[in-house]
């Protein structure tokens, strides 16, 4: 029964191959493997709190590195849900994952806060202001009736076109250092089609999006 740490900018998951797994305060998620085949692994995404995740930008890199380092390749296929991401290995040690198609909603009012909605396999609700607002605003939208499966919460400021500063509030988690779909979901619905570079407490993150598609690129790391 093995298991190692892994982390993406400070986002911090176990890597579980079996289901006696200890959910360490620590850790902002399990990725538990289900089956391996070659270069495709299927995975289910374990948040804190015990809820599945139905999509993890980190969560699904950090499996795909896992993979990779398995089996020395320089590609992986990560299934999670009815979602496979692609994954390849790219230059400075970092992993650049295809996450499929975005879904970006209408500007809508909830408790007189402005947002987007954004689907990236998973929930999102993008807010343009002060990233120091996360820790008020995260809780109150996470958990509000608006979103009747949760949601995940990101307040950015856009800095210059292509470069956004954003912090998140991930549902069943609460504040992490950084998130991929978060930052898929915060460049969706501050630009639209093109490369756009979030900076995250942990570090950044770069996006690109092609007619709604989304490409991220960025670390993950064996801890131990």
């Amino acid at each position: 029964m093995r298991s190692s740490r892994w982390h993406a900018h400070g986002n911090v998951y176990l890597v579980a191959e079996h289901d006696d797994f200890t959910m360490d305060p620590d850790l902002d998620g399990v990725v538990r493997v289900l089956d391996v085949d070659g270069d495709d692994v299927h995975v289910a995404i374990v948040n804190p709190d015990g809820s599945t995740a139905e999509m993890s930008g980190n969560g699904t890199r950090i499996a795909a590195a896992w993979l990779m380092e398995r089996t020395g390749s320089d590609t992986a296929r990560v299934h999670v849900g009815p979602r496979v991401v692609a994954v390849r290995r790219a230059d400075g040690g970092l992993f650049e994952s295809d996450l499929g198609q975005v879904e970006v909603g209408s500007l809508e009012r909830v408790d007189g806060v402005e947002l987007t909605p954004v689907s990236v396999g998973n929930p999102h609700a993008v807010v343009r202001g002060d990233p120091g607002e996360i820790v008020r605003l995260g809780p109150l939208l996470e958990t509000h009736a608006r979103f009747p499966e949760r949601t995940n919460v990101q307040v950015a400021r856009v800095e210059a076109p292509g470069e956004v500063t954003a912090r998140v509030w991930e549902r069943g988690v609460g504040e992490t250092s950084a998130s991929g779909t978060s930052a898929v979901a915060v460049a969706a619905a501050t630009h639209g089609d093109g490369e756009v570079l979030v900076h995250f407490p942990g570090g950044d993150l770069r996006v690109r999006l092609d007619h709604g598609r989304a490409t991220l690129a960025g670390p993950a790391e064996r801890l131990d």
